[in-house]
């Protein structure tokens, strides 16, 4: 592996360009770390970085380009922004480092950084100068020099967070070859965030979790992320000038934790928000946020809201103009939450609104961007397809954007192409992307990395687009990345035919997991070539350290046996049965049929090398992930544990230690879980009860594991609910929010489980034995009991108990750890010699 930085599982290094200006000094004696990792260096070896202009962009885009930059802050509060930044993450070296912003000419169209040496006298012991078009760049070029000449690792806390040992002492930086290093942007933006984003990881955030999070942008060189935090004061605001009281809108808005769908139109007045703080709150930090990503030139897209509040149309009296939108998420069709109301385009009062709300932002924040957000039919059916209807529409929402902002710019999500391509022919597509002129609307073709919209659509048909990874639904856990795709896709659509593509970007549903995948995508910013993955072995491991471990290990190995298969991961919900428990009886149409590679495995037994094998298996259940040769990840791991003795002081060692033996429990457990069913249709009691045993036995091991570690803990979840409240019914209301979207996520009935359930499932500490464990423990008595008695399974009356169960937690009060408990190298080595050793 490579030094401090290394991740093995989840952070790559992607070798910087060896330019003719210089080139990064990985074999200097200069760096040392007090942590090596042994055994490689995951090089995403590219061929050098192209340095000729960029294409142009579309004649709208360039003219918004040119409004944005008009709107920036002057040069001394960007290198001052920059400076406050690196004061954050590295204090020891603020003398070691000049920035400057870059004098026109120097970058090609879109912006670049430059790294070089300081030379000279009077410099106050400045070592290495950083050039950037505005503190984004800089602080970029801040992180680029940090990875690659000083082998340093910067990730979110959760993750490992920042690992700067390996960065010399002030007065021994290494040295820049040559000139120095320019890096330019191949397109003008690296957008950021998903609008249910907000809901899934940053909704019980304060201000310092907000700071992290936007240096980490900066250093990521994100220059366009969504700005939704706050925005339900703004409704306030407007709809006062409505005659609509906050009250009305309390109602509807829904709590926190759901507030992403009714911003969406796809939930209204789900617990609602009434008489809470939360929203106030939101728009202090949201003030907070603004001033400090504006100085960074972090531009924000802002939110244009559709007209959708029930209350205030009846104030209003808005008789028959009014369409539904159907959520199609709820369980028996109650329109209690689901149905959302979208007032005609044709309504004077739509775009009233619409232009009332904008003007509202302006006011509340400034002349700060000409970029909104609005997505009308996101996962919603539009009350017709006739595509004059849909092309109204459009032309209605930006003529309220335009009215508030004359220069506005539509960020719509391109998801519904995807999500209801059913509905969304090529007629019903033109529509909306035409109903607005030409470079005044940009697209996120949002899951680009596995089904990109841009191609069948033909660049869409001629509007500017963001390729964008989506990688993530819901938050879940489990480690997967398509890195071939990600390091090639955003340079095969730019340099498509005709392409009007303007950006790359990440909109995963939630963040903080797999650090790897986000690393690269955020680097393909940056780089005009596709990159080509690879494994290779570390360059140098340090002089006098870890010999004999670098002995015993073959780095090319380790890398073939885990991070190659992990890393094609396919991308979706983590479906494993402890966290995605199926709804079903133990057969699908009174019988079960199993395609079961063979395997001589008894418990306990031991084959020549594990207790357990895993194995492909194939049956008409709903079926979990497993995309890899199960028996290399076993071997691998056991050459990750064997490293563990050397690395017990490494945040990013232990994280990943701990999330790698959890993938391959997991997994295991979805074998033992078809055990038991196999186990029922042999009507064998005794195997019934002996694989039912080891899948409960494996839930409780994997939870001692996260306890372990403190990023894996529901208890940090919950208690972050409730350190927002201000009352005693507040912190109720919060927590039950934050309860129920990790769990039923919606609405049910009394034997009906939401639609949703488990779609935001977590593998943390105290989820799984307060909650996983009692689910299928129940599951498995019903089981048992129709064996011994030679009854029918009783479906609907373990529905009605589980449901029962499981709507008394969401209202529960008990609190969970929030500090770790146990050694995540002790615990890892004896669960793996209790179920491979």
């Amino acid at each position: 592996m490579k030094m401090q930085r290394t991740r093995f599982l989840h952070e790559p290094s992607v070798q910087a360009p060896e330019q003719k200006v210089g080139a990064p000094g990985f074999a200097s004696g200069t760096m040392r770390a007090p942590v090596v990792f042994l055994f490689l260096l995951l090089l995403l070896a590219a061929p050098p970085l192209s340095l000729s202009s960029p294409s142009a962009a579309p004649a709208g885009i360039r003219e918004l380009l040119q409004r944005l930059r008009n709107k920036m802050h002057s040069s001394e509060v960007q290198v001052a922004a920059a400076r406050s930044l690196l004061l954050r993450l590295l204090p020891t070296h603020n003398s070691s480092f000049l920035f400057e912003i870059i004098p026109e000419g120097i970058c090609g169209q879109y912006g670049c950084f430059h790294i070089s040496n300081v030379d000279g006298a009077n410099t106050d012991r400045a070592e290495i100068l950083i050039r950037g078009t505005t503190a984004v760049e800089i602080s970029s070029g801040l992180h680029w020099y940090l990875k690659y000449w000083c082998a340093a690792h910067i990730s979110w806390d959760k993750t490992g967070g920042a690992q700067l040992g390996s960065v010399p002492q002030p007065g021994s930086l290494p040295r820049v070859a040559g000139e120095g290093v320019k890096i330019e942007r191949p397109v003008p933006w690296n957008y950021y965030q998903n609008v249910v984003t907000s809901s899934y990881s940053y909704v019980w955030w304060d201000w310092q979790r907000w700071e992290k999070e936007i240096d980490w942008m900066a250093l990521q060189g994100i220059n366009l992320p969504l700005a939704f935090t706050g925005q339900e004061a703004i409704w306030k605001k407007v709809f006062q000038d409505f005659n609509v009281t906050g009250e009305h809108l309390n109602d509807f808005f829904g709590g926190p934790a759901f507030l992403a769908w009714a911003r969406m139109g796809n939930l209204h007045g789900y617990v609602t928000n009434k008489a809470s703080s939360w929203c106030e709150q939101q728009l202090q930090h949201h003030l907070l946020l603004l001033t400090r990503m504006t100085e960074l030139e972090l531009v924000q897209a802002q939110v244009l809201i559709s007209d959708r509040c029930q209350e205030a149309r009846k104030k209003l009296g808005l008789g028959f103009t009014i369409a539904i939108s159907f959520f199609r998420n709820t369980v028996d069709g109650n329109p209690q939450w689901c149905c959302t109301y979208l007032l005609d385009p044709k309504d004077p009062l739509f775009v009233d609104v619409g232009e009332a709300f904008i003007k509202q932002q302006i006011k509340e924040y400034g002349d700060i961007t000409d970029i909104y957000n609005c997505d009308t039919f996101n996962e919603n059916s539009p009350p017709t397809n006739d595509p004059t209807y849909i092309s109204l529409l459009g032309a209605a929402v930006y003529k309220a954007m335009s009215k508030g902002d004359k220069d506005a710019v539509w960020l719509m999500q391109g998801w519904l192409f995807y999500s209801d391509a059913a509905f969304w022919k090529p007629p019903q597509m033109k529509a909306l992307l035409h109903s607005v002129p030409i470079g005044k609307m940009i697209v996120l073709d949002l899951f680009a990395e596995v089904k990109p919209i841009w191609i069948q659509s033909s660049q869409f048909y001629g509007v500017p687009y963001v390729w964008c990874m989506l990688h993530n639904f819901g938050g879940n856990l489990e480690m997967y990345g398509v890195l071939d795709t990600i390091s090639s896709g955003p340079n095969d659509a730019r340099l498509s035919e005709n392409s009007t593509m303007v950006g790359v970007g990440m909109c995963m549903e939630g963040i903080e997991h797999n650090p790897v995948v986000y690393e690269l995508m955020s680097e393909m910013a940056f780089r005009s070539q596709n990159v080509d993955v690879k494994l290779e072995p570390n360059r140098e491991l340090g002089k006098g350290e870890l010999p004999t471990v670098a002995q015993r290990c073959d780095p090319s190995e380790l890398a073939a046996r885990v991070e190659r298969p992990l890393r094609r991961g396919r991308q979706d919900h983590n479906r494993d049965y402890i966290v995605e428990f199926p709804d079903l009886g133990p057969s699908l149409d009174g019988s079960l049929s199993f395609d079961v590679v063979p395997s001589t495995r008894r418990y306990p037994m031991v084959d020549k090398q594990y207790r357990f094998s895993l194995r492909e298996t194939k049956s008409n259940l709903p079926q979990p992930h497993l995309w890899y040769s199960t028996k290399e990840v076993i071997s691998a791991l056991k050459l990750f544990l064997d490293a563990g003795e050397y690395l017990t002081k490494s945040a990013t060692y232990r994280y990943d230690l701990v999330d790698l033996t959890r993938q391959v429990l997991s997994k295991l457990a979805n074998e033992v879980y078809l055990d038991v069913r196999t186990a029922y249709h042999k009507r064998n009691v005794n195997g019934l009860n002996f694989h039912t045993q080891k899948f409960l036995e494996l839930i409780e091991d994997i939870d001692k594991l996260l306890a372990s570690d403190k990023n894996f803990l529901l208890g940090t979840w919950l208690e972050s609910a409730k350190n927002l409240a201000t009352t005693s019914k507040e912190k109720i209301q919060h927590e039950w929010n934050a309860r129920t979207q990790v769990t039923m996520w919606y609405d049910n009935t009394k034997t009906n489980q939401s639609k949703l359930h488990d779609y935001a499932n977590k593998f943390w500490s105290g989820l799984l034995n307060s909650y996983y464990l009692p689910r299928a423990s129940t599951y498995f008595s019903y089981l048992r009991k129709s064996l011994q008695e030679n009854s029918e399974f009783p479906l609907e009356q373990w529905r009605e108990d589980w449901i029962s169960y499981s709507n008394n937690w969401q209202s529960a009060r008990e609190s969970y750890s929030t500090e770790a408990v146990g050694d995540s190298i002790v615990i890892a080595k004896a669960l793996f010699y209790k179920y491979f050793g």
